[in-house]
C-alpha cells in the first residue's frame, strides 16, 4: 500500500510504551497468552525516567520501578535516570517481553473492525490496544503575553539541565506541584530564585500513608468516570517538603510566593499592579497532558473533554471503544497505580478478544 510496510498481523494486541505501566501491561498480556508487540518510542529502556535530571535520585521516584513479578531496586542516593533504565532493561530480558524500539507511533484508526497502527511508513493491524504513553513527551506550557520577546532562558520541566547551569542566575520559577518545590530547593542555595503560582500552594503536613494515596487516587477517579479530562494524582495528594528541600525552606523561599504575573517583558515579568520583576531564566514547571493525540482519528473523548473509563474511573477500558486500555492515564498517571492497571489492562483486552470470538461465532452459526 504506497510504500507502507504492513507487519505481522493481525495481533490480538499492541501495547504503545515501555515504561512501567505498558510493561506491566505486556508482562499480564505474556501470562494470559496473548500475542503482542510493544512499540516504544524510545531508543532504549526506561520510558520517561531516562530523561530526567540527574538530581532526581532512587530516593524519590516511590514505586516507580516496581513492576510485577520482579523485586525493585533499592531506594538509595543513586541516580534515578541510571537505575530505572537498566532495571527495565532487565526486564524486558528477563521476561522476554516483545519490545520493538524505536517506534513512535503517528496515529491509530479503525481498518474494517481492526486497529490500524501507524508509524512513520509502517503499520500494524490488531484486534485490540493498551496505550501506555503517559505525560512526559507532552508538556504544557501556558502563553503569556511578551513571552516571545523575553531575552533570557525560558525552559520547561522537561528541558530541566540541573541546578549548576543556573548558578548566578536570577531564576522565576513557574508552577505550584512537585516538581516546582523540588527546582525551588536545589536552586535556592545556589542562586537567586522567585515562585510564581495562580493558586495558593497546598501543603500536606500529615504523612503520606497508603490509606491516603488510595483517597487521592479515588478523586482523579470520580473526574474520569464522569468523562472530564484528568487531573493528576499529584495535583490532589498536597505539597511536601523532602529533607533536600530543607535548606531552601530554612532560607524562607516558599514563604515569599508570589501569585500569577500580567505578562512578560524582555528582561523579566510585570505584575497587573505594576511590580517589575528582573529575570534571567523563567522554570516552566507547569506540568503535562496526557500524550494521547495519536488516538484522535477514534474519537474516544466524550463531550466533557476526556476520555471516560469504566468501573467508575477505576478501571481501565474505554467507555467509547471496548478494544482500547488506557494506563498511564488518570489515576493511573503516577506510580501509586500504573503497575495494578497494567493487569487490569491485560484482563481487559482478554474480555474484548472473548467478546469478539463470541460475535464471530454467532454470526457464524
Amino acid at each position: 500500500m504506497n510504500g507502507v510496510l504492513l507487519d505481522v498481523e493481525p495481533l490480538d494486541s499492541i501495547v504503545i510504551g515501555a515504561g512501567q505501566a505498558g510493561l506491566s501491561a505486556s508482562y499480564h498480556l505474556r501470562r494470559l497468552g496473548i500475542e503482542h508487540v510493544v512499540l516504544d518510542a524510545d531508543d532504549a529502556p526506561g520510558g520517561a525516567w531516562q530523561h530526567r535530571w540527574d538530581a532526581l535520585t532512587m530516593l524519590d521516584v516511590h514505586n516507580v520501578a516496581e513492576l510485577p513479578g520482579d523485586t525493585p531496586p533499592p531506594h538509595t542516593a543513586e541516580r534515578a535516570n541510571r537505575v530505572v533504565p537498566a532495571t527495565f532493561a532487565a526486564y524486558e530480558r528477563t521476561h522476554d517481553l516483545p519490545v520493538i524500539r524505536p517506534v513512535r507511533v503517528d496515529r491509530v484508526d479503525d481498518d474494517d473492525g481492526l486497529l490500524a497502527v501507524h508509524a512513520g511508513e509502517r503499520r500494524w493491524r490488531t484486534r485490540t490496544l493498551v496505550n501506555a504513553t503517559g505525560t512526559w513527551s507532552h508538556p504544557f506550557l501556558p502563553h503569556y503575553p511578551g513571552m516571545e520577546t523575553f531575552l533570557g532562558e525560558q525552559l520547561h520541566t522537561v528541558d530541566y539541565p540541573g541546578p549548576e547551569h543556573f548558578a548566578g542566575k536570577r531564576v522565576l520559577v513557574v508552577g505550584g506541584g512537585a516538581s516546582a518545590v523540588q527546582f525551588l530547593g536545589a536552586l535556592a542555595p545556589l542562586t537567586d530564585v522567585l515562585w510564581v503560582t495562580r493558586r495558593q500552594p497546598v501543603w500536606r503536613t500529615e504523612e503520606f500513608n497508603p490509606e491516603a494515596g488510595a483517597a487521592a487516587v479515588a478523586l482523579v477517579e470520580k473526574r474520569v468516570a464522569q468523562g472530564l479530562a484528568p487531573q493528576s494524582v499529584v495535583s490532589v495528594t498536597g505539597l511536601m517538603l523532602r529533607e533536600q528541600e530543607q535548606e531552601a525552606a530554612r532560607m524562607g523561599v516558599y514563604d515569599r510566593r508570589l501569585p500569577m504575573f500580567e505578562r512578560i517583558e524582555p528582561d523579566g515579568v510585570r505584575w497587573a499592579d505594576g511590580r517589575f520583576e528582573r529575570v534571567d531564566a523563567i522554570l516552566w514547571a507547569t506540568g503535562f497532558r496526557p500524550a494521547i493525540s495519536h488516538l484522535a482519528p477514534l474519537h474516544l473523548r466524550s463531550a466533557a473533554g476526556g476520555i471516560q473509563l469504566d468501573r467508575a474511573g477505576r478501571g481501565t477500558t474505554a467507555v467509547a471503544d471496548p478494544r482500547i486500555q488506557l494506563v498511564g492515564y488518570g489515576p493511573s498517571a503516577s506510580t501509586i497505580g500504573a503497575n495494578r492497571a497494567g493487569r487490569r489492562a491485560a484482563l481487559g483486552v482478554q474480555a474484548a478478544l472473548a467478546a469478539e470470538s463470541v460475535a464471530a461465532s454467532a454470526v457464524g452459526s
